[in-house]
């Protein structure tokens, strides 16, 4: 038996001499009931301090940094107050332990921010996550920072039947000039490249025949340098093609739209950004992309404010392309001014501030009042059209499209005609050359000339280009150009002086995700939602309020947002983005509420 023993002994020390191959990658731990992630990796190093915890060789600490001979009792209770209204993370059993500033700290001696860590029993501190489900499926993988300017999958889960998103202590980050959006957490739509995470594009095949992105976009990359939080990336419909809940959506389940009975189609293509900002108090904002409408609709449907930028106003390299010729940019938030602080990170000096005071003297009704409007509905509008009004002393004009092309186009076809199927044209040849070729090649090499699965959706986009002659593909170039040109000169010019109002959808016949369909369907060819991508101007949509309905799924009288959108003259944003500031100023325009409602919040109903 003693032979055994010691056998035994000296395979396992084997073991452990020869074992270098285990890595931590952090640990998971729970405190007054409350999941959080600790990271492998310490943020620096208490000297002679000792801890006896209970919690697998970590306790709780609070570090604080207050610049003061004494710290008493009143101190420490207005310590608890404030940090507990601005930390989501902070709790008042990292009170168990204080850390000030007087204690030597390694490495380099720097300062350790405020906030709440975890300290193991030889003196080792590390930053403390909070971990949240993501009960709405707006994610497809969520992250943590791992080696400088990259990202790792974050290795955690807790209970939700979702995937869990770890969130660093708002009070580690403090905002400056150089870093306006620091500890402002940041959800990035599933195209853009994340460095050293796997970009799907919705799709399964794809997201397993690619590497890890060695470089993150650009779009991304400005957003952080501007110290936003990266947490995830965020469910996109499949290639960024719409899809409409739940049919469409195969290889994943489509986001769940928080707002009324929890089952409304949270629209597409950037679902994911849209649903969580809408959803979650923990998350401030999210990078979406907008070709055809895919920031604006999912905003209308979500109820947050989202903005299609003028063309190019942003590089969009790393980032799967749908067609450059419409691709866009925006954030999406719950908050109006932090989307402006947002937007100008995102641009940059592209984002051109206007001169103070200069607001049009014209706005443009199109399609106003809505046909299908409720009294409700057309009250809300109206009190909003009279204080915009009010506020610009500006002029009201109906405005129709049809109307005002045929009046300058009077030898051409009417515009319905004319314009037909130009979109669709060129979006499908555009990522059916840029996309579907490279990628159905690279699957067939690796995978013995098989073909990989696509959505519906996806596939009948591409299938445009079938029977696409290069004569017809030129026609549809010619078109959008002659189109921009024409509105951009005619209608809204860079002068900012005129402003084109216009409500794409109301909620007075909600979109159930549960709905049979009897097909993918088609987009319409030409709507007013298209205008901005034809002509390459920026398309802001601002949730102004919320209507009732009645829900079959709830048997009750539910709620959804009702939203306008602002179309103004390339290169405008920023006037914009400035108008939006002031009609937050005023009362116009408020911050919309996470959750069921976007005026009173709520919790999301399952």
């Amino acid at each position: 038996m003693k032979q055994s023993v010691s056998i035994l002994s000296a395979a396992l020390c084997s073991a452990l001499t020869y074992g270098q191959s285990i890595v931590s990658t952090g640990r998971t731990l729970t405190l007054n009931g409350i999941h959080y992630y600790v990271p492998s990796t310490a943020t620096g190093k208490v000297a002679g301090c000792r801890y006896n915890s209970s919690l697998d060789d970590l306790a709780p600490i609070t570090v604080v940094n207050h610049g003061r001979p004494s710290f008493g009792t009143n101190d420490l209770e207005q310590l608890q107050t404030n940090f507990t209204s601005i930390d989501d993370v902070f709790q008042t059993d990292f009170l168990r332990g204080m850390l000030t500033q007087l204690n030597p700290i390694r490495p380099n001696d720097t300062t350790i921010p405020n906030g709440p860590y975890f300290i193991s029993s030889t003196g080792s501190l590390y930053q403390a996550y909070r971990l949240y489900s993501d009960t709405q499926g707006a994610f497809t993988e969520t992250a943590i920072p791992s080696a400088q300017r990259s990202y790792a999958v974050l290795p955690a889960n807790i209970p939700g039947q979702s995937l869990a998103v770890a969130v660093p202590s708002r009070l580690y980050f403090t905002r400056t000039a150089e870093k306006p959006l620091a500890g402002v957490r940041l959800g990035v739509k599933d195209i853009f490249d994340v460095q050293g995470l796997k970009t799907s594009n919705g799709n399964r095949a794809w997201y397993h025949l690619y590497p890890e992105a060695n470089k993150t976009g650009p779009a991304v990359q400005n957003l952080l340098d501007a110290g936003a939080v990266f947490v995830g990336k965020m469910k996109t419909s499949q290639f960024a093609v719409g899809e409409t809940a739940t049919a469409d959506w195969v290889d994943m389940h489509s986001p769940f739209n928080p707002r009324g009975d929890g089952y409304q189609d949270p629209s597409s293509s950037s679902a994911g950004p849209a649903a969580g900002t809408a959803s979650y108090p923990w998350l401030d904002i999210a990078l979406g992309s907008d070709t055809g409408g895919s920031i604006r609709s999912p905003s209308q449907k979500n109820g947050v404010f989202g903005n299609r930028p003028t063309h190019g106003l942003v590089s969009l390299d790393n980032v799967m392309p749908l067609s450059p010729e419409f691709d866009t940019a925006g954030i999406l938030t719950r908050d109006p001014l932090l989307w402006k602080t947002a937007a100008q990170a995102l641009y940059g000096t592209n984002l051109t501030t206007p001169p103070p005071n200069s607001h049009p003297t014209k706005i443009l009704l199109t399609d106003y009042p809505p046909t299908n409007s409720t009294p409700e509905t057309t009250t809300l509008l109206a009190t909003f059209l009279h204080n915009l009004t009010t506020h610009l002393n500006a002029t009201t004009t109906p405005f129709n499209l049809s109307a005002s092309w045929a009046e300058s186009h009077p030898t051409h076809p009417n515009f319905a005609t004319y314009i037909s199927t130009t979109y669709d044209t060129l979006t499908s040849a555009s990522q059916s050359r840029l996309v579907r070729e490279p990628f159905f090649a690279a699957y067939a090499t690796a995978h013995a000339n098989r073909t990989p699965f696509v959505d519906p959706a996806a596939l009948v986009r591409w299938s445009v280009t079938q029977n696409l002659t290069a004569p017809a593909l030129q026609s549809a170039q010619a078109k959008k150009s002659n189109f921009e040109s024409w509105f951009t000169s005619s209608i809204l010019r860079n002068d900012c002086s005129t402003l084109l109002l216009y409500i794409h959808s109301l909620p007075t016949k909600p979109t159930y995700r549960d709905t049979y369909l009897s097909g993918v369907t088609a987009p319409a060819a030409f709507s007013t939602s298209r205008i901005s991508p034809m002509a390459g101007v920026p398309d802001f949509v601002v949730p102004v309020g919320e209507v009732e309905y009645a829900s079959r799924v709830t048997g009750g009288r539910e709620v959804l947002p009702v939203s306008v959108d602002f179309v103004a003259g390339s290169g405008c944003d920023g006037w914009l983005f400035g108008l939006v500031e002031e009609l937050v100023g005023k009362g116009v325009v408020k911050a919309v509420r996470e959750g069921r409602s976007v005026v009173s919040g709520g919790e999301v109903l399952f």
